[in-house]
């Protein structure tokens, strides 16, 4: 009995310190999710927005990035552990047979929890 008590309390705690998901001034998530790999091209629309509300995105669990954001276009595991989801905003190689384009990055830390943020343009 004390101990589903103490388990009880101790997941209620847990649960009331997560940190809520963010709203993203000026960035319809829906449509971002509906781009996947920026094909559509709409994704380039909230470049700006992002840039500005980067510090958002940090601290994130991997599970509340893919509520926001979706799916991610790519990801990779370094050997260290760490996570990196991509997002094509500008289409990705894939949809124009075009190297260049701008990618937002998320780095998770062996925890999975976004510990930077980078917006970068590949050529």
């Amino acid at each position: 009995m004390k101990r589903s008590l103490l388990l009880s309390i101790s997941l209620v705690i847990c649960l009331s310190c997560s940190k809520p998901v963010p709203e993203l001034d000026g960035v319809d998530t829906q449509v971002w999710k509906d781009d996947y790999k920026g094909c559509k091209g709409t994704r380039t629309q909230f470049l700006k927005p992002l840039e500005d509300q980067r510090d958002k995105l940090k601290g994130l669990s991997e599970r509340d990035l893919v509520k926001l954001l979706g799916k991610p276009d790519r990801n990779d595991l370094s050997e260290r552990h760490e996570k990196f989801y991509s997002y094509f905003i500008e289409p990705s190689m894939e949809c124009k047979g075009d190297s260049a384009t701008v990618i937002l990055e998320i780095r998770f830390n062996a925890t999975g929890v976004s510990r930077e943020v980078t917006i970068t343009a590949i050529d």
